[in-house]
């Protein structure tokens, strides 16, 4: 199995001034490739605490400088909030740059006050996203950019550097609607997990997705990529403390970034299944629907995260796990012993693993019931 790890730049609460952020996670990720970790990750946001990475990309551009093995994966990049165009340049370069390390990972954004902030209407971001995925993934395999549509308008220009490498079965995109993942179905793009509803439902929905899949594209689908929250420490009750109190309070920055507690999500085009979500948080009340995300999460001993992870994998049939270790303002001695202690307990474990998913709960993990909520961010 693929083991990455994801570098998110959260800030809540403005705890500490923001290049101190910046010196101490990019601290931590110098350490992924000694670690032996498999790629580093970065997530685009803007505006907020909630995550302080306005551009993957150059984040990933830097980080390929520092490396010379790790593959370098966006989670993802916004393509409505930008010109398509560019971002074909900004990957092909990267991806030169790199020596064709990159995992391109595509999303259509949810969150108003981002789209507030770039003065974009949000119920035009589905078809805003699928024409500018179009022409992108079309210009990363052809080596130029040309699309005449309701929201992308761009004359044939040729991307240059020249892409050298397909991205065919390296790119992927976030879904959590089921809309959303026809749509990547019919894009040829692979589907990346982030765990916010119950793992029997993702199970359902990829199947409906793979179907779709090999009806469009006459091949099967790539291998999905499921990331999760982790925290691993030695002792199993110091690991649900730690847990509860900083991916519960990651999930809560969640709720404030989303803006979960207003209405217009379900009054916004293309945000139906979202706003659906806003109900049940509304119904279930904030602290049992975080006690449902930490469920969905990986952090124990380093046997109980290897067993979540077996579990997640036999579910999904995911061949790479990506953790998030730190976040929500843990002490950066926290995260670097909780990055530390999972690549040497549980990452080479995950390395043995063969392409078949394998029978879950074999290493004493303690059930987690999930009540059937779904969230989304």
């Amino acid at each position: 199995m693929h083991v990455g790890t994801a570098v998110v730049f959260q800030n809540p609460g403005r705890m500490r001034p923001d290049h101190e952020v910046y010196r101490q996670e990019l601290r931590l990720a110098d350490l992924v490739e000694p670690l032996g970790y498999d790629s580093i990750w970065g997530v685009e946001h803007h505006f907020t605490d909630y995550t302080m990475c306005p551009d993957v990309l150059q984040f990933l551009s830097y980080m390929a400088g520092r490396t010379e093995r790790i593959n370098l994966g966006s989670m993802v990049v916004v393509l409505p909030w930008h010109d398509p165009l560019r971002v074909a340049e900004q990957v092909a370069m990267l991806d030169a740059m790199s020596g064709g390390r990159l995992i391109l990972g595509l999303g259509r954004g949810a969150a108003k006050v981002e789209f507030d902030g770039f003065r974009l209407p949000m119920d035009e971001s589905r078809p805003r996203f699928v024409e500018s995925a179009s022409m992108l993934l079309r210009g990363l395999e052809s080596g130029f950019c040309e699309h005449t549509g309701d929201f992308v308008s761009q004359p044939r220009a040729r991307i240059r550097p020249a892409p050298f490498k397909s991205f065919r079965g390296r790119t992927y995109a976030a879904a959590v609607s089921p809309e959303s993942a026809r749509i990547m179905a019919e894009l040829g793009v692979g589907i990346l997990i982030i765990p916010q509803k119950p793992w029997h439902e993702v199970a359902k929905e990829l199947d409906a997705y793979r179907a779709m899949y090999r009806e469009v594209n006459a091949a099967e689908a790539p291998a999905p990529i499921a990331a999760g929250w982790t925290f691993c420490d030695e002792s199993a009750d110091r690991a649900e403390a730690m847990a509860r109190q900083y991916i519960g309070g990651y999930y809560q920055s969640v709720l404030e970034h989303y803006q979960f507690a207003s209405d217009h999500l379900a009054k916004t085009r293309g945000y139906e299944y979202y706003g659906k979500m806003t109900e049940k948080i509304a119904q279930y009340g904030t602290d049992k629907v975080i006690d449902f995300f930490l469920g969905l999460q990986v952090w124990g001993t380093p046997e109980q995260c290897y067993a979540r992870i077996l579990d997640i994998r036999e579910r999904v049939s995911n061949q790479a796990f990506v953790g998030v270790f730190s976040y929500a303002g843990m002490p950066y001695d926290e995260a670097e012993r909780n990055m530390r202690l999972f690549a040497r307990e549980v990452t080479p474990e995950l390395k043995k693993l063969g392409g078949a998913a394998v029978a879950a709960r074999t290493i004493g993990e303690r059930e987690r019931p999930q009540a059937d909520i779904a969230l989304g961010f």
